[in-house]
């Protein structure tokens, strides 16, 4: 396919690179506009220091100050935050600092590196295997989100923004569950199964409550989940007595290596931790258990 064959949206590759070479002068205008309104609302309003050291970032200049750029604003048709960002941005670099064919959102993006020196370079260093500044290119020079994530991280990061929410973000979660295979995904990863277990023991306690304080036959079922209760309990010890007879005997002549010895140990420590825990409970009604015994039952 030739060049002239060559689509951008509806225009050849061609008039593409005229638009764009036009554009280009329209945003240089526009940058050298938009650091003139900057010079302007500084001369109305140079900036202060706060505590002596810092220049007063947008949003935090005083009252009287405020004031001047609001009228400033008004008389020349332009929204009180667009002269703030301009006039803090021309702040940031003086006239002799600024760059021919960086626009001004790049300018106003590479302003918030602190230190003078660094910022100063920065602009003449684009990334390395481009031309020129590209607003994300700058946003992530500063360790801003950038409008269009690339990276796994950044896309990461543009979700965790969206989803700040509680509402939003138990809806994209349960979304995102909804595919088997990210459901496996986060599985896999212990803390986010340890707190969907938790999720699922606490909606279930909340569901009990909700049925003991409401419904007339509570009382009833009480009476029937504790001989339930019973038989689950005997039904598991016994569980556990018949398959510790099938298997231990298998190990008669069988050395177990160390590692293999160190598993053993441990589970037989949680066996005897739970054990002690289910005596308790049957002798006190008591059920709470300590912390490490709570770790030993999650496999921790």
């Amino acid at each position: 396919m030739s060049e002239d064959d060559t689509k951008v949206g509806s225009v050849s590759q061609k008039r593409y690179e005229e638009i764009v070479a036009e554009l280009r002068k329209v945003v240089e205008q526009q940058t050298t506009g938009q650091f003139v309104i900057g010079d302007r609302a500084l001369e109305i309003e140079p900036m202060r220091l706060r505590g002596g050291r810092h220049e007063v970032a947008p949003g935090q200049e005083l009252f009287t100050v405020r004031e001047s750029l609001h009228r400033l604003a008004e008389d020349i048709g332009m929204s009180y935050k667009t002269v703030e960002k301009q006039r803090w941005t021309a702040s940031r670099w003086p006239k002799e600092r600024r760059r021919s064919g960086v626009s001004f959102t790049v300018h106003r993006i590479l302003a918030h590196i602190e230190d003078e020196r660094e910022r100063f370079e920065a602009i003449g260093k684009p990334p390395a295997g481009k031309m020129r500044w590209t607003p994300d290119d700058a946003h992530r020079r500063v360790g801003q989100q950038a409008a269009k994530p690339v990276s796994p991280q950044e896309k990461i990061n543009a979700i965790h923004t969206l989803a700040r929410e509680e509402e939003v973000a138990s809806q994209v979660a349960t979304v995102m569950l909804h595919r088997p295979e990210i459901a496996a995904r986060a599985m896999a990863d212990n803390t986010a199964r340890h707190m969907v277990n938790q999720a699922q023991v606490e909606r279930g306690r909340q569901a009990r409550e909700h049925f003991e304080r409401t419904d007339v036959f509570a009382p009833a079922v009480r009476r029937i989940e504790h001989s339930i209760e019973f038989l689950d309990l005997v039904a598991a010890c016994h569980a556990f007595t018949a398959a510790a007879g099938r298997v231990v005997p298998g190990l008669r002549d069988r050395r177990l290596s160390e590692d293999e010895r160190a598993v053993v140990h441990q589970r037989v420590a949680g066996v005897r931790a739970t054990l002690d825990w289910i005596e308790n409970a049957v002798e006190t009604g008591k059920v709470d258990m300590d912390a490490e015994l709570a770790r030993l039952l999650r496999g921790e």
